[in-house]
């Protein structure tokens, strides 16, 4: 295997998601240099989400840098990365899934352990996720939001400026970054109940369909695809509905300990909020049976 430039955002988290697949392919013999690329995502910190035009904020400019030869791998947040990808280019492996929660980081000033999720009364809470506000307003209408943007200490600098009762963080990005939050209360969301982002917590690797045997090294090596199936059915209902991060959805999906799957949906369509869940023996099908009830819905 020729050596392999890595293209990534450089962000603290970001150049972890890099070191970390870096690190497994030094352990299979694999030359690899890392080259840090900046996105719209990354120059633009003024606006939210769904202010900004277009999709793909954080991944358009390295996915352009591996069309064009400058890098060999692009490695993304998988819930980053849109669903119908740029011609000539496939995800080769998706790598192990770290926790896919949601982390409510409070000052502990704010922090009010009588009301749900410890925030005090009319709280502001800090994030720029369409679907984090959404599922922090259907559980506490009094609590505000209020937009967030900056890398991970950014945003927990300004928890600590006051500018927020509490942030919306995460999980797998504080893990990450063994991040020490001592000086909060912190609160981590269930899953099932507020449910992640599509593909949150995995990681993507992305190659040109024309390098066919780095592709092949990738998913015989790094690939998981028990993983990649539950990911594919919570993809599913975000393709369809024609979204991106802005889109204020949340899909779920995890293998119960009986050996079924189960899928959970939290979804702010036309007419108002909606949640699904069902299980079934495999996960083949369940993203459409989520989409098919939030579409009766609205």
């Amino acid at each position: 295997m020729q050596k392999i430039v890595i293209g990534t955002r450089g962000s603290e988290l970001a150049l972890w998601q890099a070191h970390n697949i870096e690190g497994k392919l030094k352990d299979l013999g694999v030359e690899v240099e890392i080259k840090i690329i900046k996105t719209q995502g990354d120059n633009i910190q003024h606006l939210s989400f769904d202010k900004m035009e277009g999709k793909g904020f954080f991944t358009k400019e390295i996915e352009a840098a591996l069309l064009s030869n400058e890098i060999d791998l692009a490695i993304h947040s998988h819930k980053d990365l849109e669903t119908t990808p740029p011609e000539g280019l496939s995800v080769a492996a998706i790598s192990e899934r770290a926790d896919a929660s949601d982390t409510l980081v409070i000052r502990k000033e704010s922090f009010d352990g009588t009301q749900h999720y410890g925030l005090k009364k009319d709280a502001v809470v800090g994030t720029s996720s369409a679907r984090r506000k959404s599922q922090m307003i259907a559980a506490r209408p009094d609590v505000s939001t209020k937009d967030l943007r900056g890398n991970v200490p950014t945003r927990l600098q300004k928890l600590r400026d006051k500018n927020y009762d509490g942030i919306i963080l995460a999980s797998a990005g504080l893990a990450r970054l063994e991040i020490d939050l001592s000086e909060f209360e912190v609160v981590k969301f269930d899953p099932k109940a507020f449910v992640p982002a599509p593909a949150q917590g995995a990681l993507a690797l992305q190659v040109r369909n024309s390098d066919k045997e780095l592709f092949q090294f990738l998913s015989k090596h790094l690939h998981q695809p028990e993983i990649e199936k539950m990911i594919h059915e919570e993809r599913i209902v975000l393709k369809s509905l024609e979204g991106g991060c802005q889109l204020p959805l949340g899909v779920y999906c995890e293998q119960n300990g009986d050996g079924s799957y189960s899928i959970w949906g939290a979804y702010k369509g036309p007419n108002g909020f909606e949640r699904a869940n069902f299980t079934a023996a495999e996960p083949e099908g369940l993203g459409n049976k989520v989409l098919e009830y939030f579409k009766k819905k609205s």
